[in-house]
């Protein structure tokens, strides 16, 4: 048995199997006897059929089996033997001219795994991006976390900027209300743009009782097609104006937020924390971005069809996925594979190009790196011990803290190898960026 590799296109590859037609002839006549034994012919008893009778009625289809079965298994042995990185096995053809009479070729074609060779980091550019959480920034998000908390209390004077209003409204244009229109009961804050500013400049100024006229321009570019670019007037009545009174920052507050005995110092040490926590992890995930960016831009070779192909799929039915979560019919939703294939190649180029950087560079994660992520996620818990005593319960539950912390290693790696360029932000530019 002799097996030869052509080059063909790219990654494709073809590997042509020779098998002895004496190994085919001697397993196919093997399981036609076994066959013998169990089948059932009319006119005999079960496994007394002559053997020619079931030669003739099942041999061709045995001999396709036996020549399948021992291609395949002469095709593995051939990639082990000759070390094939096969990444898969696209098909398989027969060979036109059968030139050796005691031999039946078979012919593989597979894509094989890119020849990888990482480039010289040093030559990387790459922005590193970092923020430090300030006094301010843990005030502002006090404050957000104060007005998270707002109560409304009724109050009989006009109503003003940053009121709740509960409203009746009709709207008709041309004298019809259209659909949408009218509402009862409908609350809102004021002046925080819920509303379309001349219908907010209309309730400003009402009491709770009051009603007036008001008239409204849709914008040309307004989300309601049906209305967009044309005037309305607005019956509405008030029916309730209240006040915001946001809680003031006192041991009850402190207490609102988990912090047991009241302790205001404490509370803004455990805001200070969850906010760095938050912000590292932002910063973290915009540098990774970065120094993907970078390898991927760093590095060019083939990619398996087949792994493209699979990544695209993936995606589709990702994006289908959180459709339906979302409440929409999926159910005659097709999304074209080749809608995802640049962002496939992205995802198949890193996947290939990380495992060699790890792997030549030693980056695994340590057992230290993974209890280390492992407290990180359980510090915002009641019970830190307890979470950090499931993730260790079950080693697959500790798969996403390693792949953290590999993730961490190359990005510290090459961050280390490159020419790295600082760019300070502020909290706010981070936390607002979408990584």
């Amino acid at each position: 048995m002799s097996a030869t590799v052509e080059t063909l296109e790219k990654l494709e590859r073809k590997l042509i199997v020779s098998l002895p037609w004496s190994d085919i002839n001697a397993e196919t006549d093997k399981r036609i006897k076994q066959t013998q034994r169990r089948v059932k012919v009319d006119g005999f008893r079960p496994g007394k059929a002559p053997l020619k009778m079931v030669a003739s009625m099942y041999g061709a289809g045995i001999q396709n089996d036996v020549m399948n079965d021992l291609a395949q298994d002469a095709f593995w042995k051939e990639v082990e033997t000759q070390n094939l990185r096969v990444a898969a096995l696209e098909r398989v053809e027969p060979v036109e001219e059968q030139k050796d009479e005691a031999n039946f070729q078979v012919g593989f074609v597979f894509e094989a795994m890119p020849e990888i060779k990482i480039a010289d980091l040093s030559a990387l550019s790459i922005e590193k991006v970092v923020a430090e959480v300030k006094d301010e920034d843990v005030e502002r998000t006090i404050e957000i976390l104060r007005k998270q908390r707002t109560r409304f209390d009724r109050v009989e004077r006009e109503a003003q900027d940053g009121d709740r209003v509960i409203i009746d409204f009709e709207g008709k244009i041309d004298g019809e209300v259209f659909a949408g229109g009218e509402a009862k009961n409908y609350p809102f804050v004021l002046g925080q743009g819920q509303m379309l500013p001349e219908f907010e400049a209309g309730v400003k100024g009402l009491k709770e009782g009051e009603s007036k006229d008001v008239e409204v321009s849709f914008p040309e570019d307004y989300h309601g097609k049906d209305v967009a670019g044309k005037t309305a007037v607005f019956a509405i009545t008030v029916n309730n104006v209240a006040e915001a009174i946001l809680p003031e920052v006192n041991a009850d507050f402190a207490r609102s937020l988990g912090i047991e005995d009241g302790d205001v110092s404490k509370m803004r040490e455990e805001v200070e924390k969850n906010i760095s926590r938050e912000l590292k992890r932002r910063l973290d995930a915009q540098n990774a971005e970065n120094v993907m960016n970078a390898l991927r831009e760093a590095h060019s070779f083939d990619l398996p069809k087949a792994f493209v192909r699979e990544e695209s799929e993936r995606l589709a039915n990702e994006m289908k996925q959180n459709f339906a979560q979302q409440g929409l019919d999926t159910k005659n939703l097709q999304l074209p594979a080749d809608m995802f294939t640049e962002r496939a190649e992205q995802r198949v180029s890193l996947g290939l190009l990380l495992p060699t950087i790890i792997e030549e560079n030693k980056l695994d994660a340590t057992e230290e790196q993974i209890k280390e992520i492992v407290s990180s996620f359980a510090e915002s818990y009641e019970d830190p011990q307890e979470v950090i005593d499931w993730y260790f319960a079950d080693k697959q539950r500790l798969q996403g803290a390693s792949n953290l912390a590999v993730e961490a290693n190359v990005v510290n790696f090459v961050l280390g190898q490159a020419k790295v360029s600082e760019k300070n932000l502020s909290f706010d530019e981070v936390m607002g960026t979408n990584v």
